[in-house]
């Protein structure tokens, strides 16, 4: 399963290299993973992973983010708008990170910085790699060895894939065709 950004610059299918049905795609803005809340509301990526985990049975699950994501910069640079009905609340869900960030790059009021968005749009994935492990049957599957957690990094200039590595906290070089390797 990839959970990946909705821009269109950023197909994951393309990105690693994948056939039509190779990998479960869940699309949405800063390719977020909401944390678990059982609630009356609408869960579009809360139900895609339920299917993912406990329907397909998938082993994997990457969170695919990407440089210059729209939806961070305007996160970072506080310009949401007021009259959005969804993509506000949406992008709440980095609130804590937003602000990790901002603090560590001292910002005080001024436009953010590309090291800012790109370690925004960093942070962000190991944020939704966190949220994944909310839900039960998640942590679940990842306790007993059945799923693995990756995230993934697309830098659009030079086309490089970083992976997190949670032993240095760093994102490191990757090659798209080591997905065949998780299979």
């Amino acid at each position: 399963m990839v959970i990946a950004c909705s821009d269109s610059r950023t197909d994951p299918s393309l990105i690693l290299q994948c056939e039509p049905g190779e990998i479960f795609v869940v699309r949405n803005i800063a390719n977020i993973v909401p944390p678990y809340e059982p609630d009356t509301m609408h869960h579009g990526v809360s139900s895609a992973l339920e299917y993912a985990v406990k329907s397909l049975k998938v082993t994997n699950i990457i969170i695919l983010g990407h440089s210059g994501c729209g939806g961070i910069k305007s996160l970072m640079g506080n310009k949401l708008a007021a009259e959005d009905e969804f993509i506000t609340r949406w992008l709440s869900i980095l609130d804590s990170v937003r602000e990790k960030v901002l603090a560590r790059f001292a910002m005080d009021g001024k436009e953010p910085c590309t090291e800012a968005c790109s370690a925004c749009e960093m942070e962000g994935i190991v944020h939704s790699m966190e949220n994944l492990r909310s839900f039960p049957w998640v942590a679940e599957q990842v306790e007993k060895g059945n799923l693995h957690i990756f995230g993934w990094y697309f830098e659009l200039k030079d086309g490089l894939l970083l992976g997190y590595n949670e032993d240095s906290d760093t994102f490191e070089p990757q090659h798209p065709s080591c997905l065949s390797s998780y299979n």
